[in-house]
């Protein structure tokens, strides 16, 4: 089942991971190339109130392009618990709109100027996703993109993943799971993590079916 999955997820992943380097080089040269940043945001935050981070999974191109370009090179290391920390990705958040704010001020009322400086954040943030997710696991940019950590926060306890209590503590879930979630801690319960994008990994690799995205679940006999 998890095969299958798999095998779907990375369909999907092949249509939307392309338009990542697209921008970026077409944006090189057709700065308003990088305006088209402005649909992946309010993509990410507008999906985030009904579905969670559900963006994440496979529409984000830069998380699509993470997965399957990094999958094989990554050195697969545990992502550092402080990368999940509000504060730690509030100063993140902060540091990004600062800068794209200056430069945006800047070039007010240039549409090339403005769509460079979209291109550019681009850039540079993919750069050093490409570094950490070689470093640690794929998607370590993902505990900490701007858009992620403003969907994280609105996500809390939408779609959340049900888990029975024929849980077996197997932690196969974990071991799938690209956001480094813990479903199992979360025995006879749910799992609200803001971070969790709904790829439903886990739901594929549980052995005993205890995991799920509908209630019903969690009262499962």
């Amino acid at each position: 089942m998890l095969k299958q999955l798999n095998k779907k997820r990375t369909r999907l992943q092949k249509y939307t991971s392309g338009i990542l380097p697209l921008v970026i080089i077409g944006g090189w040269l057709y700065p308003p190339l990088g305006f088209s940043l402005l649909l992946c945001m309010f993509g990410a935050v507008g999906i985030a109130f009904y579905r969670g981070r559900a963006w994440c999974d496979w529409m984000c191109p830069r998380g699509s392009f993470y997965d399957l370009s990094l999958g094989k090179l990554s050195r697969k290391m545990p992502i550092p618990s402080f990368f999940k920390s509000n504060s730690f990705r509030t100063v993140i958040l902060s540091l990004l709109i600062t800068v794209l704010g200056i430069q945006i001020y800047y070039a007010w009322g240039d549409s090339y100027g403005i769509g460079r400086a979209f291109v550019l954040v681009l850039t540079v943030t993919t750069t050093i996703g490409i570094v950490l997710g070689a470093v640690f696991k794929p998607r370590a940019w993902c505990q900490i993109c701007p858009m992620g950590t403003l969907g994280s926060w609105l996500s809390e306890g939408k779609k959340p993943l049900y888990v029975s209590e024929h849980c077996k503590d197997c932690k196969l879930c974990a071991k799938v799971c690209p956001m480094q979630l813990k479903p199992y801690d979360n025995k006879s319960g749910m799992m609200t993590d803001g971070d969790c994008i709904k790829c439903s990994s886990c739901v594929a690799a549980c052995p005993v079916k205890a995991l799920g995205f509908e209630e019903k679940i969690k009262k499962a006999a």
